[in-house]
């Protein structure tokens, strides 16, 4: 039997030509991006990592597959040392997941192309540490947050332009009722209203985040805690002053003053409902003023249904997170165990100290 000819990885080949090259570097670009594509990893997922490929590259100054560690030690150590710990995790992240695609699709014709043999620059020597977690977010007590929205309320009587102000209120209204996001709530369609569903009524949000990036995550949140009777109000009373056109397909539940081409109202952006809630804090909660954001309120809805005894499953299912895990840091401020086991070592104590005095 003839033995078959093996050819050694690390002999060095003739190099390609320079329009090879280049045009070989586009081509495993974009094989790249289809492949994150077809993992399911949203848009702005993939445009993030191709901007951190693209801004490594510039730096480098030649091709990816030419990276060395050294070159990496260079680039973590020096270039992008003080950027934010989550920054450097998730340039040091996308560029492992390119080499692992370079490694899995290219490794042997990149070779016959270049003679180089790829290998990750980054290993257990120069890989960035650290944990991308939660921020330590601390929410307003009941008798704040009722005090924020009763004087809110309260102002739409009086206020200069009672549609948009009582748009905004509502909307911040549900995220503390409901923990819903911002993006989340702006994106809500009137007909994701479904009155039909469940003992309260139910939102279909069709615009949930998903985990690592991967695209939109529905669910249905159910309209507890008054949240009903709020929309009710507000799509009753408020809402036609908007747009008269409610049978119209993808008519926003928030909408925005400005108009779209066939004059029907657009969809609302972020920065009103933001500035919204800051110009109400400012007013009726200056206390909190810059520190009530649409995520605190978030944090709030949790802890508040927590303290009303939720358990954690059914918040988790209402916040829309993947992992129990992260439900528990939005509650974790009211957890007990520290001060239950202080009292409870304050007890084993007075009782040794009793039997000792007898």
């Amino acid at each position: 039997m003839a033995l078959s000819a093996v050819r050694d990885l690390s002999e060095r080949r003739p190099a390609a030509t320079p329009e090879e090259l280049a045009a070989f570097e586009t081509d495993v670009l974009s094989g790249f991006v289809l492949a994150r594509a077809s993992a399911g990893l949203s848009d702005s997922t993939i445009r993030g990592d191709v901007t951190h490929l693209e801004q490594i590259r510039a730096w480098f100054g030649r091709p990816l597959w030419e990276m060395q560690a050294s070159d990496a030690d260079t680039y973590f150590g020096k270039v992008v040392r003080s950027a934010a710990q989550g920054t450097r995790l998730a340039y040091a992240q996308t560029l492992s997941t390119f080499f692992a695609f370079l490694e899995l699709r290219h490794r042997a014709e990149l070779h016959a192309l270049t003679g180089h043999v790829v290998a990750c620059p980054l290993d257990e020597m120069n890989r960035p540490r650290g944990r991308k977690e939660i921020g330590l977010r601390i929410p307003p007590t009941d008798a704040e947050v009722d005090t924020l929205f009763t004087g809110w309320r309260n102002e739409l009587a009086t206020c200069r332009k009672f549609a948009p102000m009582a748009r905004n209120f509502t909307a911040a209204r549900l995220m503390a009722l409901l923990g819903l996001r911002i993006n989340e709530v702006r994106r809500l369609d009137l007909a994701d209203v479904r009155w039909e569903l469940g003992r309260f009524g139910k939102l279909h949000v069709r615009f949930g985040k998903g985990s690592q990036g991967s695209g939109p995550r529905q669910r249905v949140v159910p309209l507890i805690d008054g949240a009903d009777r709020l929309l009710r109000w507000y799509v009753t009373d408020v809402w036609g002053h908007f747009d008269d056109h409610h049978t119209r397909p993808g008519a926003p539940l928030f909408p925005s003053e400005r108009r779209n081409a066939d004059s029907s109202a657009a969809r609302i952006g972020d920065d009103p409902l933001r500035r919204g809630l800051s110009d109400a804090t400012a007013r009726h909660l200056p206390q909190w003023r810059h520190r009530l954001t649409p995520h605190v309120l978030r944090h709030y809805c949790a802890s508040q249904l927590y303290r009303h005894g939720m358990d954690l499953l059914a918040i988790q299912e209402l916040l829309g997170h993947w992992w129990i895990a992260t439900t528990m840091r939005y509650v974790h401020v009211l957890h007990t165990h520290v001060e239950d086991a202080w009292i409870a070592g304050q007890q084993r104590a007075a009782a040794r100290l009793e039997g000792l005095t007898r």
